[in-house]
């Protein structure tokens, strides 16, 4: 798309429309616009969204297109946000002021936030236009966003197929063209599995690199908000943007965030790069295998070293995770009663508070965040907390010790973002254990708290697939540069899906 000026203003990427912004080629107003009427013309057969507030993006866009005139007219365009007048989405985990937040839970299907996460807050000050609120898996406890209690999302490339989850809605509204950019929460794959399926970009920051305060929790020693891009030049513009210490957020890192837009174009040659053999075993589909090891191959000729690395304890990581997943969930949602907030049966004056919490929760969470719950209460009880969640922390602890001793033999690890391309709602497996195999190589990740990135590079079976670059802790510069490389060598730079009647 880049470079096309045919293209709709939808379909742009984010550093397009900056550029175009800062000539005066074009207003927000214009951009805002066209991105509401594309969501007019594929809502209907995309579904990625629950709340879309036209009235305050307008206004945001307006306010955007003045500070940009002004900036103009002085002669000092450096003066407005990096993403003035740029629409972007959020997740609805992601609190908002004065804009429903649910997290497509019937629990919170009324809840509007009195203040802003850090992530929506720095957006704003950035300059930036929020045009909604994406729907994704309820408490974003899923792999394919079908557990909204709103409606499912579908897929851009093929909507008889799943766009991933939890964060679903961010992925297919960006490829969509529903949105520039969007912000997602990644607690076990939630912002690369969707990428991968969506052929969108998609990155899990290191574990602090950017604050969690607002966004409801999930398992907060795993929570990460990323960004969701149509390139990875727009996942650096994002980053830069959210990034950085909060006081609010005692998890929040302190360490100096550098400009990543400054790695774009730095190249892979000399970079090690390495492929970890327990990723490349059985389990993952042909077409899927073909193409990632098509696009090492691109990475090797473009002046990458390939390295075989191993890391043995990963066989174990999906366990772990869901065992310390599941046990933080479980404490995460002990806050969500129908008492103090959320969902409470009417006219039930004649139950006690512990009957009240029980019809509360148990009418208004859906079954895989109940059994979420309960898979991690068992973990959690007395009996159980030493020999599951306590060894799953000590197991983890071994299997970030892997990672980084890996991470010192290579610059990166290389592997696919998921086992398959998207899958098709009617091919869905009945067993959620077969569901959670899904996320057998995006785990690792969150359990070691290193960044991770996905980049589509190439397609299986006229589907998109994702390649995912794991690096060290707070190293995303070097993602960014393998993953522009990456798209480099794909050779699918710019192809983007074509849905209700919209060619791309």
């Amino acid at each position: 798309m880049s470079g096309n000026a045919s293209a709709r203003l939808c379909d742009m990427t984010v550093h397009e429309l900056q550029g175009m912004l800062a000539r005066g080629q074009v207003s927000s107003r214009e951009i805002t616009c066209d991105v509401l009427a594309r969501m007019d013309e594929v809502e209907a057969s995309i579904g990625a969204y629950v709340t879309i507030d036209r009235e305050e993006s307008l206004r945001s866009a307006d306010a955007a297109d003045a500070a940009i005139a002004r900036a103009r007219r002085d002669g000092d365009l450096g003066s407005v946000g990096e993403l003035a007048g740029i629409p972007v989405a959020l997740k609805d985990n992601v609190c908002t002021h004065g804009m429903r937040t649910t997290c497509c839970s019937k629990m919170l299907e009324n809840f509007i936030p009195p203040y802003d996460a850090t992530v929506a807050e720095r957006l704003r000050a950035a300059g930036a236009v929020i045009v909604g609120k994406t729907n994704m898996d309820e408490f974003a406890m899923g792999s394919t966003t079908e557990t909204s209690i709103f409606h499912v999302t579908r897929n851009p490339w093929d909507p008889g197929r799943v766009p991933g989850g939890s964060s679903g809605g961010c992925a297919a509204a960006v490829a969509a063209g529903e949105a520039a950019a969007a912000i997602g929460s990644d607690t076990g794959g939630s912002i690369r599995q969707p990428a991968s399926f969506c052929g969108v970009v998609g990155m899990k920051p290191t574990y602090g690199r950017v604050s969690r305060y607002g966004v409801v929790a999930f398992s907060s020693s795993l929570d990460t908000i990323g960004p969701v891009t149509r390139d990875v030049h727009d996942c650096a513009i994002m980053l830069n943007a959210i990034a950085g210490r909060d006081e609010r957020d005692s998890t929040s890192a302190p360490d100096a965030v550098p400009d990543y837009s400054e790695y774009v174009d730095r190249g892979v040659r000399g970079l090690r790069i390495g492929m970890p053999k327990e990723f490349f075993g059985p389990g993952m589909s042909d077409g899927v295998r073909s193409v990632v090891e098509r696009a090492v191959r691109a990475l090797e000729s473009a002046g990458a070293r390939i390295v075989e690395v191993s890391i043995p304890l990963v066989e174990h990581a999906l366990a772990v995770y869901y065992l310390v997943a599941t046990a933080e969930a479980s404490s995460n949602m002990a806050r969500l009663d129908g008492i103090r907030y959320g969902y409470r049966p009417e006219g039930r004056a004649d139950v006690d508070v512990a009957d009240l919490m029980s019809l509360s929760r148990g009418q208004s969470f859906g079954m895989e965040v109940k059994r979420r719950i309960m898979l991690g209460t068992f973990v959690l009880s007395s009996g159980n907390f030493d020999s599951f969640y306590g060894r799953a922390l000590r197991s983890r602890r071994l299997l970030k010790e892997e990672v980084e001793r890996a991470l010192t033999e290579c610059d990166c690890l290389a592997s696919p973002t998921a086992p398959t391309v998207a899958f098709r709602f009617d091919e869905e497996p009945d067993d959620p254990l077969a569901m959670y195999l899904q996320d057998i190589y995006t785990t690792l990740a969150n359990l070691a708290g290193v960044p991770a990135i996905s980049v589509p590079c190439g397609f299986a079976n006229e589907m998109p697939v994702g390649l995912q670059i794991m690096g060290r802790m707070f190293d995303e510069g070097t993602l960014i540069q393998v993953g522009r490389a990456v798209e480099l060598g794909s050779g699918i730079g710019g192809r983007r899906p074509v849905v209700g009647g919209c060619a791309k």
